[in-house]
């Protein structure tokens, strides 16, 4: 039986001979046999191809200004796995992750589970002794088939839908649509936090019997010279403060994350409509989020952002255009099922020099830098490129390349964002 955390992280890669297995029936079963509690008085699942983690983190900031208890539960982590399980705002420590997988293990007998599904029943273990008022649960991978999914959630939000991976979830994105629906239930509001939403989506929703609350329909943003307002087609409006994330997108993910807040506040039991205010303009202040555009300093200044894929770049390139003209350096790596010319195309020339990292060294699922080499030259002939190992050597790199006033991008993939972030002792 493995004794510390490291050991059972360990462990756990060879439980499942796959890394990943969608389908709920084993992993209910188990959380059935570990007695299946609640893992709190109310459940927010949270969805989307991107701005997941935005949005719980926004979420979890709004209920902590509120005065209630929140557990968060994310993946994947960039510095320590205990990142993952957060309650009341803090991470959970080494001792309670390995009594909980103690617990998952004396209930599995001989079900296999992967490293995902270990981490998800350990946070709804946890929660569920915490006591807490809500849970905010963030999907793994798609929706109906994530072991997130085995709880019925009051409130899903589904942030954006776009193309990733597409070998799981479907070529388009009105398939990929769909497969997010599946966290919606009967009845339960479904935050659909995207202008544009695809229409497989909207109809595997009104399929489930799902309240469809959507951005530009039932609840809208509308930005103010010192702020933004929030409105909502009851007749709920409120002027806000602009949130402290930076990038344009994360105004959607703050419009959204109040769209559940208002769901659970429109219910009543959870929430008191008269905090609601407040608890929204304490997350649009506080809420933080690792690796989100998150600015490490210097000079050349260092960015670090996990964006992985199309969707994810074109908000990157819309947050280059905003910001004042500077040379800016890539350092950029991806794992071999993401769409790397889609990414590459959607930056464009905005980047005057890409410092390629492999990634097949830390990852079996990573690409190597030759291989980015060729994606990058059949999307952007003419684009200044070297390569590298690693993430730490592109790193280098572009350190001792770029000048006073310029800028570094690193992104591309969490084991990027990670590297960089472990460099630079965050």
């Amino acid at each position: 039986m493995p004794r510390t955390l490291a050991e059972w992280l360990a462990y756990q890669e060879h439980v499942h001979p796959r890394d990943i297995e969608l389908g709920l029936e084993r992993v209910r079963g188990v959380w059935q046999r570990m007695g299946a509690p609640a893992p709190a008085r109310r459940v927010i699942a949270v969805g989307g191809t991107n701005g997941k983690g935005s949005t719980v983190a926004l979420l979890e900031s709004m209920l902590q200004g509120a005065g209630l208890r929140a557990g968060a539960f994310t993946s994947p982590h960039l510095l320590a796995y205990n990142e993952r399980v957060r309650i009341d705002g803090a991470d959970v420590d080494d001792a309670a992750l390995v009594a909980s997988f103690e617990r998952i293990e004396a209930a599995r007998g001989d079900t296999p589970l992967t490293y995902f599904e270990y981490g998800t029943l350990a946070a709804l273990d946890l929660f569920a002794r915490a006591g807490l008022d809500v849970a905010i649960l963030e999907v793994g991978l798609g929706g109906r088939l994530d072991a997130v999914n085995i709880v019925d959630a009051d409130v899903a939000v589904v942030t954006t839908v776009d193309l990733d991976h597409m070998d799981w979830l479907g070529p388009d994105r009105d398939s990929i649509g769909r497969e997010k629906a599946g966290i919606a239930r009967a009845g339960r509001p479904a935050i659909v936090g995207e202008a544009d939403p695809p229409q497989g989506l909207l109809d595997a929703l009104a399929g489930i019997g799902a309240r469809i609350e959507r951005a530009g329909v039932e609840f809208t943003a509308e930005r103010l010279d010192d702020g933004w307002r929030w409105r909502h087609r009851d007749g709920t409006a409120m002027a806000l403060p602009l949130p402290a994330l930076a990038a344009p997108v994360q105004l959607a993910n703050a419009s959204a994350a109040i769209a559940a807040l208002h769901a659970l506040w429109t219910a009543g039991d959870v929430l008191a409509p008269q905090r609601a205010y407040a608890a929204a303009c304490h997350g649009l202040r506080h809420a933080r989020v690792a690796a989100r555009l998150q600015s490490l300093g210097g000079d050349p200044s260092l960015i670090v952002d996990v964006g992985h894929n199309p969707q994810a770049a074109r908000a990157l390139a819309a947050w280059l255009d905003a910001q004042p003209r500077a040379r800016t350096h890539a350092v950029y790596g991806a794992l071999a099922d993401k769409d790397v010319a889609g990414v590459i195309a959607a930056l464009g020339t905005r980047i005057d020099h890409w410092h390629l990292a492999g990634l097949d060294s830390a990852t079996p699922r990573g690409l190597a830098a030759d291989a980015l080499a060729d994606a990058l030259r059949q999307t952007l002939p003419d684009a200044g490129v070297d390569r590298h190992a690693d993430v730490a050597a592109a790193l280098a790199a572009a350190r001792a390349a770029a000048r006073p006033g310029e800028r570094i991008l690193a992104f591309g993939s969490f084991f990027v964002a990670s590297a960089v972030m472990a460099e630079h002792g965050r």
